[in-house]
This record gives C-alpha cells, sequence and structure tokens, in this order.
C-alpha cells in the first residue's frame, strides 16, 4: 500500500488516478452476437441471456467516466426493476474513482461489483468494453452467482 500512494498523479498535481488505481490498455476484439430469440432459435443458437432494457444518459463532461451512475438507474426504471432487484453489476471502470462514485452514488454492496474484478484487473481493451462485461458477467450468471 505504502508503493501505490507514493505514485505519482497521472493527470494532475495532487490529482487522485495514479498507474496504480487505473486500467491497463490492451490488444483486443471482440463480438457479442444480439438477435431476437425467434432468430436465435431458428439457426439453434444458444440464448444466454435476455436483454431488458438500456439508457443513454448525458453528464457534465468536466466529470468523465461518471455516467454509469446516472445510467443504471435509467435503465433500470425502464425495465421496472431497482438497484435491489441485481444479484451483480459489471461496472466498467478505467479508473478505479469512476467505479468507486457510481458505487458509493448508488449505494451498492461491493460483494455486488465486478466480482471476477473490472478493466483495472482485466485490462481495458479500447472499443471492447461492454462485449468484455458480458463475457465476465454471463458466466457468473449462469453459475448461480446472481
Amino acid at each position: 500500500m505504502k508503493s501505490l500512494g507514493a505514485l505519482k498523479p497521472a493527470f494532475k498535481v495532487g490529482g487522485s488516478t495514479t498507474a496504480g488505481n487505473s486500467s491497463q490498455v490492451l490488444d483486443g476484439a471482440s463480438l457479442v452476437w444480439l438477435a431476437r430469440r425467434s432468430v436465435a432459435i431458428k439457426m439453434g443458437l444458444p440464448i444466454i441471456g435476455r436483454m431488458h432494457s438500456f439508457a443513454v444518459v448525458g453528464v457534465d463532461p468536466s466529470y468523465m467516466g461518471i455516467g454509469p451512475a446516472f445510467a443504471i438507474p435509467a435503465a433500470l426504471e425502464k425495465a421496472g426493476l431497482s438497484v435491489r432487484d441485481v444479484g451483480i453489476f459489471e461496472i466498467n471502470e478505467a479508473f478505479a474513482s469512476q467505479a468507486s462514485m457510481t458505487v458509493d452514488h448508488l449505494k451498492l454492496s461491493m460483494d455486488k461489483v465486478n466480482p471476477k474484478g473490472g478493466a483495472i484487473a482485466l485490462g481495458h481493451p479500447p472499443g471492447c468494453t461492454g462485449s468484455r462485461q458480458i463475457a465476465t458477467l454471463m458466466p457468473e450468471l449462469k453459475l448461480g452467482f446472481a
């Protein structure tokens, strides 16, 4: 912990974002195939999940990375759900402060957030965030951890 505390801020003097609480950038490629259930059945594809809702929200760009704190409640509301109804939250975090803000804002239990680690632990391949989150989350749900 001492060595992490000694790391220099990455963006501004006195800042809290360092190489120790940020994700590394990795190479990667991914694909998620979304289809209507009828199409998947017709093609003999396994159905491993269901998309209930999504949300797009705008946030002040001065506070980069806080979108999940506002998009999650919006998506849950559209689906008729609440934070209490969700077993696992897979929140992307290029920087620990982003996930921390979302967890605090939504009053989430850390037991329900990124149980296999998020981008800081697993890496952050540009353009693969959603696919990586789904690939990490779906096995957890299948195993009944949520």
